[in-house]
């Protein structure tokens, strides 16, 4: 089943079961998926665009739950973290550090980079690489850890 039809099934499934924060998120999402559309128009937006998108909302998901625990405003987390697990549902699976960092250095040997100078290089190989399947902060990490920058 395509992602837009899991999308709309589950969509329909939290209005019948009057899931609040389903409904809200679905509802948030559908709209960033509508908006790519209107804007990209009149091509529809395939898979891995609409996978971008969720991606997307994850991130700001993340980024606001650990600005919502600075502010100490733990119910308003709270709300962002079970949104986000609704929307990790609908990414592929991510990897595990250690599949990254075996990724990352067979990137770095093929590239032949030593030092900070190829971080560039190899991250530009390693994202389009692991795209959707690992966190760009992570895999940064990693690739800045092997250089040694």
């Amino acid at each position: 089943m395509e992602i837009r039809e899991r999308l709309e099934k589950d969509f329909k499934q939290a209005l019948k079961e009057k899931n609040t924060v389903a409904i809200s998120t679905f509802r948030m999402l559908k709209a960033a998926i509508h908006n790519k559309e209107i804007e990209k128009r009149p091509q529809p937006l395939e898979a891995a665009e609409v996978v971008k998108i969720i991606s997307k909302q994850v991130q700001q998901h993340q980024e606001s739950i650990e600005q919502f625990t600075k502010g100490q405003r733990q119910e308003l987390a709270e709300k962002e973290t079970k949104e986000l697990e609704i929307l990790k549902r609908y990414l592929p699976k991510q990897m595990s550090p250690e599949e990254i960092t075996s990724a990352v250095k067979r990137i770095i040997e093929e590239v032949g980079a030593k030092d900070k100078a190829g971080f560039g290089q190899v991250m530009k190989l390693a994202m389009a690489e692991l795209k959707g399947k690992a966190d760009g902060k992570l895999v940064s990490q990693i690739v800045s850890t092997q250089l040694k920058v």
